[in-house]
């Protein structure tokens, strides 16, 4: 059963679990996926190796919460890949979806929706959309209530939990079981904007006791990177930026680190903090976090609470034993529960339903 996927955008994040689903899926994937806004500055430089790739002729328009995405060559993709199954993000600021899903509905095929969830979205709009779906793929138990809240079949809701990294085949990384090599290191891994709240981080750092008082490690690249050095010479100078960082020079960074903090808005990376070992520290978000940062593992903060935050990295950062402990149910999450095989044998468990079921 040939699959299709629906994307605004080829996110270099997320081919990974572009090529893990081909190869999951029996009949593989056909990847429809354009480019970002310029100002976006999101990375898809990287393409799918395993799936195949039509590249989205994506026409942008209006911006914030007006924007709208409306891809123009759509059933040219369709027509020529013929998916026996589609996946599309389930977001209505995408005008094309309904067209698609309608050529999928004329032929009796099935169309899964993969979103985070409804939002603040609500009424009739959302359950005339949600009518498209034979079933929807969502990132995080709070996704599947939020679908199931809205009228949606919850018998028909998967939960494939966000992930942006392979189950670790190696070892766990060894660190020293009781305290620190040298001062503690706090790391950062994201692209660098105001909605990530980095400027918190550093005040917060700032805030530890003498003692306490981490290296951080902020690695990625973004619009308010110089404004962020600026900041950081000012008043928090133990601050090293490192710049994008993939592969083994990522994983190196993520090894040597004590403690990942992710302050505002986003989440792929904390499943890799966590395939290091790492605790975790995280703005409470859409919901996504919920299933990686646990009492056991982590901490979830109050988005934009200083106090909250600071009082956080105090706690973690005075008890290496406990740190460490920590760290290594994190490994234990994404080794056995929360990983990029995982996330697409739920994709694939969708498809084997809607087929079975016999919808459409």
């Amino acid at each position: 059963m040939s699959v299709g996927l629906m994307q605004r955008v080829c996110a270099g994040y997320r081919v990974p679990l572009f090529d893990t689903l081909a190869e999951t899926l029996p009949g593989g994937l056909s990847l429809y996926a354009g480019d970002p806004r310029p100002e976006e500055m999101i990375d898809t430089s990287k393409k799918p190796e395993k799936a195949a790739f039509w590249h989205a002729e994506n026409v942008h328009l209006f911006s914030g919460k007006f924007y709208l995405c409306y891809q123009r060559d759509v059933l040219n993709w369709l027509n020529q890949a013929d998916p026996q199954a589609l996946i599309q993000e389930a977001n209505m600021r995408y005008l094309r979806n309904k067209d698609a899903a309608d050529w999928m509905h004329r032929k009796g095929r099935p169309v899964i929706g993969w979103g985070l969830g409804t939002g603040s979205t609500g009424g009739l709009l959302l359950k005339r959309h949600m009518r498209m779906y034979d079933a929807l793929v969502t990132y995080s138990s709070a996704g599947k209530q939020s679908y199931a809240a809205a009228g949606f079949p919850e018998e028909r809701i998967f939960v494939a939990c966000n992930a942006a990294a392979p189950r670790p085949i190696r070892p766990m990384p060894v660190r020293l079981p009781d305290r620190y090599d040298g001062r503690p290191i706090v790391l950062y891994v994201g692209r660098l904007q105001k909605r990530k709240r980095l400027d918190l981080l550093m005040q917060a750092c700032t805030a530890q006791p003498e003692e306490l008082h981490p290296r951080l490690w902020i690695v990625g690249n973004g619009p308010i990177r110089a404004e962020l050095e600026d900041a950081a010479a000012a008043y928090y100078p133990e601050t090293e930026f490192f710049g994008a960082r993939y592969g083994d020079e990522l994983t190196a960074l993520f090894d040597r680190a004590d403690l990942f903090c992710l302050p505002g808005t986003g989440g792929l990376a904390l499943q890799q903090a966590m395939a290091s070992a790492l605790p975790l520290i995280a703005a409470e978000a859409d919901g996504t976090q919920n299933d990686l940062v646990r009492p056991a593992n982590g901490i979830q903060v109050t988005p934009g609470d200083l106090a909250e935050l600071s009082a956080a990295i105090t706690t973690l950062l005075t008890d290496p034993v406990r740190l460490r402990e920590m760290g290594a149910e994190s490994f234990r999450i994404v080794r056995d529960e929360i990983n990029l095989e995982a996330m697409a044998a739920v994709f694939a468990r969708a498809v084997a339903f809607v087929k079975a079921e016999g919808l459409r």
